[in-house]
């Protein structure tokens, strides 16, 4: 009996997530979004974009949000080092990128967070 050539694939692996957590004042947050969509195209990702309007403090504590805007790849923030960060604002954010503060993350953040989470089984 023959299989379908559905039968023999291996199943396909859920693509990853990129959400662009912002405040809507926020002057970053058009940058932000651009920046995820320009990643993933350049890298021909499946990934999702997904852009989640932080409200207010109490919204910003519950989503663990360290500030407009961030980037997380499934669930994971994009900036090396951010998990040790307990203050949680609803306000804007500053990146260390090199010698200077930036209003965006490094773009390769983005790029090798992506890498990682579709290398992931």
């Amino acid at each position: 009996m023959r299989t379908s050539s559905a039968a023999r694939q291996p199943p396909a692996r859920p693509q990853p997530l990129v959400e662009v957590l912002t405040i809507l004042d926020c002057p970053n947050r058009d940058g932000a979004i651009s920046l995820a969509e320009r990643v993933c195209d350049h890298l021909d990702s499946a990934a999702e974009v997904r852009v989640i309007d932080i409200a207010d403090q109490p919204a910003a504590e519950q989503a663990r949000f360290l500030g407009s805007p961030t980037i997380r790849v499934d669930g994971r923030d994009i900036e090396p080092g951010a998990e040790r960060h307990e203050e949680y604002v609803h306000a804007c954010r500053l990146y260390q990128v090199g010698h200077s503060l930036r209003g965006l993350p490094d773009e390769d953040w983005l790029r090798q967070a992506l890498r990682t989470a579709e290398a992931r089984p």
